[in-house]
Formats: structure tokens, C-alpha cells, sequence
């Protein structure tokens, strides 16, 4: 795959210019004469390390993720064939990570390798749950079915990633208002008052020597306040690259107060989740616990994992690990134990993935309401503290002059 810059007219003689990925400089001209404009200039872009795109994190969106599985499925189902199909989102797709790999794909499908194998090749576009299922899909003769369900199973995770951003953001936007707001009276206007303080030629109340001592502080040391967040940002990526110490990180994260319960229920939610989809697509047990653990994205869920997985090589019930963690609740357990019992495991963990997708939801709803009020006292209380010790002095200074 390369990467071309064009320079065209559309259908109406509006000028036109861009960048594209394409297999060919001729693919590329015929993709664009597709979408109605006629190219007058066309030369590949040679990468270089200014020009390179450099992602963090995952480099497709899972709102992304989600369209190009809808629409596989909808192409297959109306009878395109899987190289066309991939040939098409390729070209129609938002995200540039994923159209290149689309497009990598197309070449290693025409070439006569299965859909999986030529997925396999981008992992970081395409995740392990996505390879499990198309390869079983593949073997099955189901593949539309099983991109359904892994659009499915991608929105509900979408969904509940998106209500925890949007009730964490709230209070951590808060905070930093809150800080900036502390931050300005400290630096900018309890100095103007020290000044006046030290004419009284009296000691101080505690309250008032406190905020001044803070005061100074900031002054001098203000660039704390960023390094800090940075400073705790890279112990975090640090500690979470170690094993052994991201076991202890997740650790502490599940024992946070509010905060805590909600991340297990959510994570809860998506194993749940993605063990039902992969017994679903008869991905069998063992090696469904193996990718499961990998997206669990927990090193304490991922360690009660592979206890499981260790239980059942001995011919052990599943559940036995889980029962005896303090991670999965009783519901759960029982659940998973009842599954196994009848047979019907891959409906039992959808119904637990269903109950804690609800819980996650009214426990953000809640986790909404109740944060805007503390964070309004919290940040009435720092003020609070400043006025006050600003107001003691000059109150005892007025009662001494009468």
C-alpha cells in the first residue's frame, strides 16, 4: 500500500485535493474518478519521519470499528463476496489506519489466504476476539452471522466505555477547575494581603500562617502543579508495563472507593460478554479463557482467569475459581455454575453481561448526580479556608482599634 497526493476537479469544477491510500498509482486514479473527480495530478508520497503518522493507543476508533463490521455484514448478506467487501470499506472507511490495513488485507485475500490469517497480520488494528471469531465463522460457514455479533458485541462495549469517560470526565474537568481557581487566589491574591500582614506586628492565626505558608510555596514552587500530573501519568504507564506490578496497580484501582465497583462491574460486564460470544461461535473453552484473559484489560480478573482455565484442565467445574475471589460476586458465580449444570453457559454469561451493563449505567447516572454537589462543597470549603483566613486577622485587627 502507498500513500498518494492528488490534485483534481469534481463534477461541478470546484477544485479538488487530498491525500488517498491505494495499492497503485492507477487504483488510485480509478477510486477517484468513482467519487466523481477527475485527477490532474497524482505522485506518491515517500514516507519519511516527518511525514509519518504516529499513533497512541489503539489507532482505530471503536466507533470505526463498529461501522466496518456493520457494513462486512451487510455486504456479505446481500451476497458480495469477502474480497470485494473489504475492497469496498477499504475505500469508504474514515479511519486511515484502518483503510490501510483494508486494503493489505484485500492483497493477501486475492493472493488466496483466508480472511483470518490476513487479519492476523494487523494486530493492532484488528483484536484477538475479532480473529477467534472470523477463523470459527471461516470453519463454520457463518461468517455473516458471526461479523453481526461481533458488531454487536463491539457496540455494547462502546457504549459502556463511553458512559464511564463521560462520568469520569465531569469530576476530573471539575478538579482541574477547581485547582486553577485555588491556584490563582494563592499566587495572585493572598500575597497582596501578606504584604499588609506583616505591618500588624502580632502573630497570626494558625489558619491565616497556614494559607500563607502555602502561599508562599506555590510562588515559588509552581511548576510542581505540572509536573506532578505528568510525574503521576508515567509511573502509571510504567507500573502497568510490569506484570508483577500491574497486578498490584489493578489491585488498588478495584479497591478504590466508588470508583472501584464501578470499573469491576464494568470489566465484569465485558468478560462476560466476550466469553458468551466466543461459545456462541463454538470457540472452544480452553482457548476462549486464553483470549479472554488478554482483553480483560485487569491483571487480578486475568489471574482468576487462568485459575479457571487451570480448573477445568484438571476437570473441574469453571466456576469453582470464581466462587472463592472476592472479585466475582455471588451472582456471578451461581450464574456460571447453573450454565454449566445445563448446558446453556453462553446464555448465562449474556444475562450476567446484561445485568452488569445495567448495574454500570445506573451506577454512572448516580455517580453523575452526586459529583457535581461534592465537588460544589469541596470547592466552597478550599475557598472557604482562604477567605477565612484572610477575614480572622483583619477582624481582630478592627476589634482592636475600637
Amino acid at each position: 500500500m502507498a500513500q498518494f497526493r492528488y490534485v483534481g476537479r469534481d463534477a461541478k469544477g470546484k477544485p479538488r485535493k487530498g491525500k488517498m491510500i491505494s495499492s497503485s498509482k492507477r487504483e488510485a486514479i480509478v477510486d477517484l474518478r468513482g467519487k466523481g473527480i477527475a485527477v490532474s495530478e497524482i505522485h506518491e508520497i515517500q514516507e519519511t519521519l516527518l511525514n509519518k503518522e504516529i499513533t497512541i493507543g489503539n489507532p482505530v476508533k471503536l466507533q470505526d470499528f463498529v461501522i466496518y463490521l456493520r457494513q462486512f455484514s451487510t455486504l456479505l448478506l446481500a451476497g458480495v463476496t469477502v474480497v470485494e467487501a473489504t475492497k469496498i470499506l477499504a475505500s469508504q472507511t474514515q479511519s486511515k489506519a484502518l483503510k490501510k490495513a483494508l486494503f493489505q488485507v484485500e492483497e493477501d485475500l486475492r493472493s488466496g489466504k483466508p480472511l483470518s490469517e490476513a487479519a492476523q497480520k494487523h494486530k493492532k488494528i484488528f483484536p484477538p476476539m475479532f480473529i477467534h471469531l472470523v477463523q470459527a465463522g471461516e470453519i463454520s460457514g457463518n461468517l455473516e452471522e458471526v461479523l453481526d455479533r461481533l458488531a454487536v458485541y463491539f457496540e455494547k462495549q462502546h457504549y459502556s466505555i463511553q458512559k464511564i469517560k463521560s462520568a469520569l470526565t465531569y469530576p476530573i474537568v471539575i478538579l482541574f477547575v477547581a485547582m486553577g481557581a485555588v491556584a490563582f487566589l494563592l499566587t495572585n491574591v493572598v500575597p497582596t494581603f501578606a504584604t499588609m500582614f506583616e505591618g500588624f506586628g502580632a502573630e497570626l492565626p494558625k489558619i491565616t500562617q497556614f494559607v500563607l505558608g502555602v502561599s508562599a510555596w506555590m510562588q515559588t514552587f509552581w511548576w510542581s502543579l505540572f509536573l506532578l500530573p505528568i510525574a503521576l501519568v508515567s509511573s502509571y504507564i510504567l507500573l502497568n508495563k510490569k506484570s508483577y506490578s500491574k497486578y498490584y496497580l489493578d489491585y488498588v484501582i478495584l479497591k478504590l472507593p466508588i470508583f472501584g465497583k464501578l470499573l469491576q462491574k464494568a470489566t465484569i460486564a465485558r468478560i462476560m460478554r466476550t466469553l458468551s460470544s466466543l461459545f456462541k461461535s463454538s470457540v472452544p473453552i480452553l482457548q476462549a479463557l486464553i483470549i479472554v484473559e488478554k482483553v480483560s484489560g485487569n491483571e487480578v480478573i486475568a489471574k482468576v482467569l487462568r485459575e479457571s482455565r487451570a480448573s477445568l484442565e484438571r476437570g473441574q467445574p469453571l466456576s469453582d475459581p470464581m466462587r472463592n475471589h472476592w472479585i466475582f460476586p455471588p451472582i456471578v458465580t451461581q450464574m456460571v455454575a447453573i450454565g454449566e449444570k445445563s448446558g446453556s453457559l453462553d446464555l448465562m454469561l449474556a444475562k450476567v453481561a446484561d445485568f452488569y451493563d445495567k448495574e454500570v449505567e445506573s451506577a454512572t447516572d448516580a455517580l453523575k448526580s452526586l459529583i457535581e454537589p461534592l465537588m460544589i462543597v469541596l470547592l466552597a470549603a478550599i475557598v472557604g479556608v482562604i477567605v477565612l483566613a484572610i477575614m480572622v486577622p483583619m477582624f481582630e485587627v478592627f476589634n482592636h482599634v475600637q
